[in-house]
């Protein structure tokens, strides 16, 4: 373990400031990528600013923003359990009655209250529950968001959950997936139970489909594939000098939202070890993969150039403006509330095997936990298969446990969600801790290119990107 007196200062500068993870806020919304605006063409050389990464809001374990929730109680409690979660205060909904519901249910059950401990403000989680711990006055119960994971398990902030599942007859971890358990577990310890996830998966809009004649997507299709939808479904005015009205393709500049893209050409960021990405982002695979992005945005417009997006508003593809987007579970709540006729499908592949990226979240157990064990009754109680059935009704997230996903079967998008667990890989950033600063380079890079007006060549622009990452990795 690092040194206590230095963990938080090393940890912060690793993620730039403020620190780059997932600024998760509790709304049902997908990724937040605001209208790109024009900049200058020169790639940077200079330390990015890392990006405000994919909203997940998977695991919003402490979505209520009031503590406890035990205040006025009769009887006063003395056992208190203090759980942490991201996020500030929100307006009520639905969903977050129901999650107050479910703690009052915990709080009844066992004869204490529970001490939400929301943290807010961009890419603050993690420096602050890092200082927490510090200082030992963490909480009992972490959630622990795949996508910076690595920070709080390789520096020994979180309890090892196996002796609790050894000694506890009533729990089972078969109940879960697992590639989805396998992001918290390192060798033959394990740090978290999920509570729910996301792979990222292809929308298309059926109803432009239809009009443009194009047979929907199908599991295992390809670059060609989508490449021709792409095409079709792209339309322009009459005066096809103002460029297309409707696009085939919503991109963001998002690394989340492109990066899979390499896997499935048999491209990555990183080299297995995830400690360089020379010889691997500029690997001629995923040079091949990003080209192929850049070309369908700038060469053929079948995509939405970033240049373009602050005219088509927040989101085109539910606007009707663009037939394909790739999110994640959540996108489902809203494309429901505007009436959206969609499906979902994996990403398509050029010639590589099916691939997508995991997101989740899971409850953990912090290593100065005052309530280890009614931590870990309550991370039980949280993912139990009665609970997750509840929690996951509105379309959130998928259940980590399986009894609750298997609830939902039947649905052909929920199923179609569900297949792609087979093909998923965990985020760099459940085992890179600076993997949340990598996505920053990474979205610079792109930015650096489609900005360049064709000057900025991909090879080019990958291959000084590639030795930007391996100088931060070094510092790890």
């Amino acid at each position: 373990m690092r040194g206590l007196a230095t963990l938080f200062g090393r940890v912060v500068s690793r993620f730039g400031e403020p620190y780059a993870g997932r600024d998760v806020e509790h709304r049902c919304v997908g990724p937040a990528v605001s209208a790109e605006q024009p900049r200058a063409t020169t790639p940077k050389r200079v330390k990015a600013v890392p990006m405000r990464a994919v909203r997940l809001i998977l695991g919003s374990v402490a979505i209520v923003s009031l503590a406890g929730g035990c205040a006025d109680d009769e009887q006063a409690v003395t056992t208190v359990l203090r759980v942490a979660n991201w996020g500030g205060v929100q307006v009520e909904s639905d969903f977050m009655t129901l999650e107050r519901e479910i703690r009052e249910e915990f709080e009844r059950q066992q004869g204490v209250r529970v001490q939400f401990e929301q943290i807010p403000g961009h890419g603050q989680y993690a420096p602050k529950l890092l200082m927490m711990h510090v200082t030992g006055s963490v909480p009992d119960v972490v959630t622990l968001d795949a996508s910076s994971a690595a920070v709080f398990i390789d520096n020994n902030v979180l309890r090892d959950l196996t002796p609790f599942i050894a000694g506890d007859p009533t729990f089972e971890l078969d109940h879960y997936f697992e590639n989805v358990v396998n992001i918290a577990r390192r060798g033959e310890v394990l740090y978290a139970i999920p509570l729910d996830f996301t792979p990222m998966v292809m929308y298309y809009n059926k109803t432009l489909f239809d009009a443009a004649g194009v047979a929907y997507p199908q599991p295992g299709w390809s670059w060609d594939d989508f490449f021709a939808a792409a095409q079709r479904l792209t339309v322009y005015a009459d005066d096809a000098r103002g460029g297309p009205v409707q696009f085939g393709f919503n991109f963001e500049n998002a690394a989340p939202l492109w990066m899979p893209l390499l896997w499935t050409n048999g491209g990555d960021v990183l080299d297995p070890t995830g400690k360089r990405a020379s010889g691997y982002l500029d690997g001629p695979k995923s040079v091949e993969a990003i080209q192929f992005i850049v070309d369908l945005l700038e060469k053929h417009e079948y995509g939405l150039h970033p240049k373009r997006r602050a005219a088509f508003g927040l989101d085109p593809f539910r606007a009707g403006k663009a037939g394909l987007d790739m999110k994640g579970h959540w996108a489902m709540i809203e494309c429901r509330a505007d009436g959206l006729d969609f499906g979902v499908v994996g990403l398509p592949t050029n010639g590589a095997e099916r691939a997508t990226v995991i997101y989740e979240a899971g409850l953990a157990i912090a290593q100065r936990a005052e309530q280890p064990e009614l931590a870990w009754e309550y991370i039980k109680y949280m993912t139990s298969a009665d609970v997750q059935r509840r929690r996951v009704a509105s379309g959130l997230a998928i259940s980590g446990n399986k009894q609750a996903a298997a609830h939902f079967a039947g649905n052909p998008v929920e199923d179609a969600f569900i297949e792609e667990v087979n093909y998923a890989r965990p985020p760099w950033g459940a085992t890179v801790e600076r993997y949340p600063f990598v996505e920053g380079l990474l979205k610079e890079m792109m930015e650096d290119i489609l900005y360049s007006d064709g000057k900025l060549s991909v090879e080019q622009a990958t291959r000084e990107t590639a030795k930007l990452i391996d100088a931060a990795l070094a510092e790890q």
